[in-house]
């Protein structure tokens, strides 16, 4: 078998000339976060949190900046920027639905649900819709075990969801200006 190499040194990210960690936002940070911890890469969670908030997600190019700004490894901050959950590295749609797939949801019809949403949006689990409305996205928990199944459309719970009123749910929320 050979073996097939990737052009890993000589990938390019995209950039763009303006930065994404403004002077403002590093202003912020080092005046209210960095003093909080003994050296700088104890602000990284925070600084990850920064640019998330600002754009719904964390470009490429944002990490090398924070990488610099925090003198840290560009690699050290994309290696905790793709642990954690919470952080996208690849823009998400307006609107974000989160299923819960707990023990609990899945045995109240968790499986169903999720089936109807991505019939109904033609898209699978991590996927964004192709006009950038709506990214679906299964979750551990939503700890809201006692009205399973849940699901979040953006920060707003829904609770002991059949798929039809779900769906309905959102068509609601296409109506409405999405949250990163």
């Amino acid at each position: 078998m050979a073996w097939i190499t990737k052009n890993s040194g000589g990938m390019k990210i995209e950039t763009r000339q303006e930065p994404y960690l403004t002077p403002a936002m590093k202003d912020s940070l080092t005046r209210t976060i960095l003093p909080r911890y003994e050296d700088k890469k104890g602000a990284l969670l925070p600084t990850l949190h920064t640019i998330q908030h600002e754009y719904g997600w964390v470009p490429h190019q944002a990490m090398m900046e924070i990488a610099a700004f925090l003198n840290i490894a560009p690699a050290e901050v994309l290696d905790t920027a793709s642990f954690y959950e919470e952080y996208w590295l690849k823009p998400k749609g307006r609107h974000t639905i989160a299923v819960c797939r707990s023990l609990a949801c899945e045995f109240c019809g968790q499986p169903e649900l999720t089936d109807a949403i991505k019939k109904k949006l033609g898209i699978d689990v991590g996927e964004t819709t192709d006009d950038g409305e709506f990214t679906l996205v299964e979750v551990e928990c939503l700890g809201s075990c006692d009205s399973a199944p849940v699901a979040l459309i953006d920060e707003n719970l829904h609770e002991w969801l059949k798929p039809a009123e779900f769906l309905n749910k959102i068509d609601e929320a296409r109506k409405h200006p999405g949250h990163h």
